[in-house]
């Protein structure tokens, strides 16, 4: 309250030697409602000389009567796109090796904010060694799942293998890998691999930000799946992930997801029914290695002992 007085009163002397006087208040949601009314006749009538701009992340926290005196401009993220182009000339120009792969890294971890990314990537090169930035150390510094375990765990759901899937929870867990990160970045896997199956040109259209190696894995990955298959495995990682906040073992709710994408044939929804037809089109027994009968040898009446039911005919009429 004695700053917006004090404010008011030193804005109505004149700039000594510039057309604007310009007064910036950050975090401008922080201002109590005593102060806002402080300034409010300042910024209703200002003088000529004098500019007043609010930043805040939360404009819904100013005061009604300050906002309906203002003007809004909001600032909008940076599409990755352009994101990742400027990050790629500011290293070039320092003469920054950096492998690919790195830069959608940076551009994901900055969340669309120039600065942050920036920051993100200061941090990468105060770890760098003479090979400059390597994907492999990106991943380990910022926290995220290599590469090689989503390809193993999202093959591991096409093919039905549980042995790889939980060889991969296991890798996770021992290798010190935070589970919750584990389990949105796969959720971001298949967000592309849903992406990749229902737009066949989203690359061209900018819709997926990966290296070219990458999105030949993903496209070969995406053609593996069903699309009801796909839809319901990306439904079930991101239910998990949800159950996940707060959970006291992520090991066991790590796991119980595999299992549930694993075993469609254990739940009677729609989904996944749909599923579980999605691979018996593509040939890909489901229920191998969990004691039930496989694919195209499911046992008749006749293997339980009793005859096939007779099927009553209606007398016809004379």
């Amino acid at each position: 309250m004695d700053d917006a007085r004090e404010l008011r009163e030193k804005a109505f002397f004149g700039p000594a030697g510039s057309r604007y006087k310009i007064y910036i208040i950050d975090e401008a949601h922080m201002v109590t409602s005593a102060g806002f009314n402080a300034l409010l006749k300042v910024v209703e009538e200002p003088p000529e000389h004098l500019k007043f701009i609010f930043a805040t992340t939360e404009p819904e926290k100013v005061i009604g009567t300050i906002r309906s005196r203002t003007h809004h401009y909001p600032f909008r993220l940076v599409p990755p796109g352009t994101l990742r182009d400027y990050l790629g000339e500011v290293c070039q120009k320092e003469d920054i090796p950096v492998e690919d792969g790195v830069l959608p890294l940076v551009v994901r971890a900055g969340a669309g904010s120039v600065r942050d990314s920036m920051s993100v990537m200061d941090q990468l090169l105060a770890g760098a060694g003479a090979d400059g930035v390597t994907y492999t150390m990106a991943t380990a510094l910022l926290g995220y799942t290599d590469g090689s375990l989503l390809d193993s765990v999202v093959e591991a759901f096409a093919t039905g293998d549980g042995a790889a899937a939980f060889e991969v929870v296991d890798h996770i867990i021992e290798g010190g890998n935070d589970p919750r990160r584990f389990v949105a970045d796969l959720l971001e896997r298949l967000r592309d691999l849903v992406i990749l199956a229902a737009v066949p040109d989203a690359v061209d259209k900018g819709l997926i930000d990966a290296p070219a190696d990458v999105l030949e894995r993903m496209q070969a990955q995406a053609s593996t799946f069903g699309a009801a298959e796909l839809s319901r495995a990306a439904d079930l990682v991101n239910q998990g992930l949800t159950e996940m906040r707060g959970a006291t073992s992520p090991r066991l709710q790590l796991e119980l997801i595999c299992a549930r994408v694993l075993l469609p044939a254990a739940y009677g929804d729609e989904r996944s029914l749909m599923a579980r037809l999605d691979r018996i089109e593509r040939g890909v027994n489901f229920s191998a290695g969990v004691g039930a009968p496989a694919m195209g040898s499911i046992p008749g009446p006749e293997a339980h002992g009793g005859a096939p039911p007779r099927r009553s005919h209606p007398a016809a009429a004379r």
